[in-house]
């Protein structure tokens, strides 16, 4: 758009003027860009680049390099030559460590050089290792846009003011204590991001800042702010959230431009009257009411221990050495002790669909919540810190347990746990402690007995069947081991119901590990309960089996005439020196291996029904869900007065993260690209206490103005193939079928609807819109459209939460009365032209959708804008970007 060409400043002010170079050609150098970041070795490429082609290299105008390139050190001489440079991107975050978390570049200064680049509007350093600003920057004459976010800054020069023509300035998450009094003299800047920082006060020159409009101190460590920002006229959005502010002006309260005052998460025990009435302040968090501890307590019993109230949209939140208590939207608390952290730690956080690729679940383990994510992963804490994490209350705890369960980067293990049930809520908590950060989660598991095994010997009993016991004799071991003991009951009715023979009979299933990989030097002696219903007195040895299974219950051998048998009124003994699964049949049957896996097999599985419903207000709105048997009823009545569609899938049966895919058929195909959907098909895993439910947008390619379209959705087994075979789609029956079930799916014919001319909204006329950035994915006009389809009665409160004032709903009410859908299309599309050139718009959104309850919608403008993300990752087959229409494009691809 003009405005950011005017912001960038990417005309002719350099005194330049137009390239009088011919159009680049090649596939590295084109519109004068050089886009080499997407590239492993794109600092190689550029001096290739230079060295064969240097005329048309140095004419480049927008140059993007990573700073994680090892031949960095080298280009960064040749970027002075580079006379016509606009926009200059360094940054790092492109390659990852061993925990998947973005590597800062090697970037530490930049050549003197760089500040006779006369040209140079934007200048984009962030991810980087820059512990000062490079001096040379203080010299760019036309700089209106610096960004040195995610760095190790500790302060910035005296005479930063000098860069007069700044608009835009962002370095946040840096390690910044004060600011320089000259920054009030940046009279032009229009957006200050210093949040995440260290900042203890903020000097009085900062109210200097007349055209500021966005202000974000989020995250910081101030305990006031000056007066003077009441002279900030211009400004209309002011971020104080998770500071240590125990007061703030009342002028605030009448800055005549201000929409959104956010004093979240702070120490305010008291605001004044005219701020806390105002609709437009946020001030969540904070001990309003509350009375001051006595003054003869130690400091950190006179202040308390700071609470954290975290709203959806926030992803991080900042620990000191005083302690604090953190609570998640989600529901997930924290509690850091005093002296957790000795130093400010900023502590990130996201919770995460579980990928069966690397979330391995053992057998009979069921996933009881999402994954938990902190980092920075491996940080040691002085004290345990506490986790207490809501999971989904599994169908019975008997016989079975929760544990919270972490990954070291290596491998999953199992932390000591405490449960409860809240009374209010009911809800269900997980309790742990721990010293490092990583990945979390809630997994209910067969209860686990485990003792230490000395040289001497040693008894371990199950606490779910006393029945069994394991007997360690002297000289067992030389070293202490420790051993594990799980005990499955089977009972006679299920082993009826799996083999359809009353006659079949089975011991509790047993599983014996150890943290040594030696056998054992003596035979261990083993204790199982006879089979049900029989007794020594009427025992049939022919008949009787023991089994041995391997680690992943696929093989079950008969060992019966291995070992020595002993027998009792009601038990079996026996001796082994190895451990691994053990279980004893009773049974007429002679192939028993292949029957023990086949039961084996069935214990682990859920018998489940798919569901595939249609909005009534939208038919093309479908959504699919994956259900155990015992709950399809209660999630139909809870569907039903907003959805319709055909009855439940006959019943199949599913592993605990089984992978699955649904695919449209018969004229029917998904509207939209996502990160979950591969070809048109839309990938799933089942997890039986985890909602397996995706909405998702279809369209047909039939003429639906005419007539409807009947076609169908069918569930197939596995991860996503490349096609589906063809006898698996003919044939569909069989145990190798990966077919699962079909169900079928209308579109109805098609009428007249609003939103078709993408140019002319139902009499609104926009200009090209493209929100966000390629890093952080777009959202083109084309998914905005989508979005207002999907809004409904709920546009005024998303406006609300969008940052829209209460007169312009209200005017936007008037204008459009009697006609929803030009109320929701006026709203949206007016928010996204006022908004189009802040980076940060789409993130606002979700944001917004969130907070007006709308979590499907956010749902799908994350996965858009990850699509989008993937897509720029992955474009590595390109270089230089293709002109685009709009100047914006062309602008805020740079950053």
């Amino acid at each position: 758009t003009q405005k950011m060409a005017e912001l960038l400043g990417l005309g002719d002010e350099c005194g330049e003027g137009a390239l009088g170079a011919s159009a680049l050609s090649g596939t590295c150098l084109a519109d004068n860009r050089l886009n080499l970041d997407v590239y492993p070795d794109g600092c190689c490429r550029f001096l290739q680049l230079f060295e064969g082609r240097r005329g048309e290299v140095v004419q480049v105008e927008f140059l993007r390099l990573s700073s994680n390139d090892h031949l960095l050190g080298t280009t960064l001489g040749i970027l002075p030559l580079l006379k016509h440079l606009k926009s200059l991107v360094l940054k790092g975050g492109h390659a990852r460590d061993e925990f998947g978390s973005c590597q800062h570049g090697s970037l530490t200064s930049l050549p003197s050089g760089v500040g006779n680049l006369r040209c140079l509007t934007h200048l984009d350093l962030s991810f980087n290792s820059l512990s000062t600003l490079p001096s040379c920057i203080l010299h760019l004459p036309s700089l209106r846009m610096l960004l040195v976010s995610h760095n190790s800054l500790v302060a910035l020069p005296e005479d930063f003011g000098s860069l007069s023509k700044l608009t835009f300035f962002s370095a946040m998450k840096n390690q910044l204590k004060d600011l320089p009094q000259s920054i009030g003299e940046l009279a032009v800047l229009q957006v200050l991001d210093l949040s995440e920082n260290a900042l203890e006060f903020l000097p009085e020159e900062v109210g200097n800042l007349h055209n500021c409009t966005e202000l974000d101190l989020s995250g910081n460590r101030l305990s006031s702010i000056p007066d003077s920002l009441a002279n900030l006229k211009s400004l209309q959005r002011l971020h104080l959230h998770s500071n240590l502010l125990m007061t703030v002006p009342a002028s605030l309260a009448s800055l005549p431009s201000l929409s959104r005052l956010d004093l979240q998460n702070n120490c305010l025990r008291a605001v004044p009257a005219e701020i806390q009435t105002s609709p437009f302040v946020r001030l969540r968090g904070n001990p309003l009411g509350e009375t001051e501890p006595s003054q003869q307590a130690g400091e950190s019993s006179a202040r308390g221990l700071q609470r954290l109230f975290l709203a959806s949209g926030e992803d991080s939140f900042t620990v000191t050495s005083e302690g604090c208590r953190v609570i998640l939207a989600c529901g997930i608390h924290f509690y850091f002790p005093p002296g957790a952290a000795s130093d400010p730690l900023r502590i990130y956080f996201r919770t995460l669909a579980p990928d069966p690729q690397w979330v391995k679940l053992r057998h009979h383990d069921v996933l009881l919540s999402r994954v938990l994510e902190l980092q920075p992963h491996g940080v040691k804490f002085q004290q345990e810190v506490q986790i207490r994490m809501p999971y989904a209350c599994p169908q019975t705890l008997h016989q079975r347990e929760v544990v919270v369960r972490t990954f070291s980067g290596q491998s999953w293990s199992d932390l000591r746990t405490r449960v409860e049930q809240k009374r209010k809520s009911k809800k269900h908590v997980a309790h742990c402690s721990v010293l490092h950060f990583s990945w979390f989660l809630v997994v209910s598991r067969l209860v686990q007995n485990e003792c230490k095994v000395p040289a001497e010997g040693t008894l371990l009993f199950s606490s779910v069947d006393p029945n069994i016991k394991v007997t360690f004799p002297p000289g067992v071991t030389e070293e202490t081991r420790s051993v594990k003991l799980q005990v499955l009951p089977v009972s006679a009715e299920e082993i009826e119901e799996i083999m359809a023979d009353a006659g079949c009979r089975a011991s509790p299933l047993l599983c014996l590990s150890q943290d040594s990989l030696v056998d054992f030097l003596r035979p261990v002696r083993i204790q199982l309960p006879l089979p049900p219903g029989v007794t020594g007195l009427n025992l049939d040895r022919s008949r009787l089996h023991l089994l041995h299974g391997d680690v992943e219950g696929q093989t079950w051998d008969d060992i019966t005439s291995q070992v020595v048998l002993e027998f009792t009124h009601l038990y079996a003994v026996f001796e082994v020196t190895h451990f691994s699964w053990y279980w004893l049949w009773y049974t007429t049957k002679t192939y028993i291996g292949g029957i023990a896996k086949k039961v084996y097999e069935r214990l682990r599985m859920y018998q489940v029904n798919f569901i595939a419903l249609q909005r009534k207000k939208d038919p093309e709105q479908v959504l699919l869900q994956c259900v155990p048997k015992h709950k399809v009823d209660p999630v139909l009545k809870k569907l039903q007065d907003r959805y319709r569609g055909p009855e439940p899938s006959d019943m199949v049966e599913m592993f605990e993260g089984e992978q699955f895919f649904a695919a449209f058929e018969r004229g029917i195909s998904i509207d939209m690209d996502r990160p979950d959907c591969v070809d048109g098909r839309l990938s799933f895993i089942f997890y039986s206490h985890l909602k397996n439910m995706k909405e998702i947008y279809v369209t047909s390619p039939v003429d639906r103005k005419g007539q409807a379209v009947k076609g169908q959705v069918s569930f197939y087994r596995g991860a996503v193939p490349k096609s589906i075979p063809e006898d698996a789609s003919r044939r569909r029956k069989g145990p190798d079928s990966l077919w699962l079930a079909t169900l079928p799916i209308k579109l109805p014919r098609l009428k007249p609807r609003w939103g078709e001319n993408l140019g002319h909204l139902n009499g609104f006329s926009f200009p090209p819109l493209n929100l966000g950035n390629v890093e952080t994915g777009y959202l083109t006009q084309a998914n905005l459209l989508g979005i207002a389809r999907r809004i409904g009665a709920d546009w005024q409160t998303i406006g609300l939460n969008l940052g829209l004032t209460y007169q312009q709903i209200e005017r936007i009410g008037y204008n459009n009365r009697e006609d929803l859908d030009k109320q929701i299309l006026d709203m949206l599309f007016s928010w996204a032209q006022q908004n189009s050139e802040n980076p940060d718009c789409v993130s606002k959104l979700i944001t917004a959708m969130k907070e007006s309850g709308r979590q499907d919608i956010a749902d799908e403008v994350e996965t858009i804008v990850e699509l989008g993300r993937q897509k720029y990752r992955e474009s590595i087959c390109r270089v230089g970007l293709e002109q685009e229409s709009s100047t914006e494009d062309s602008a805020i691809a740079m950053m």
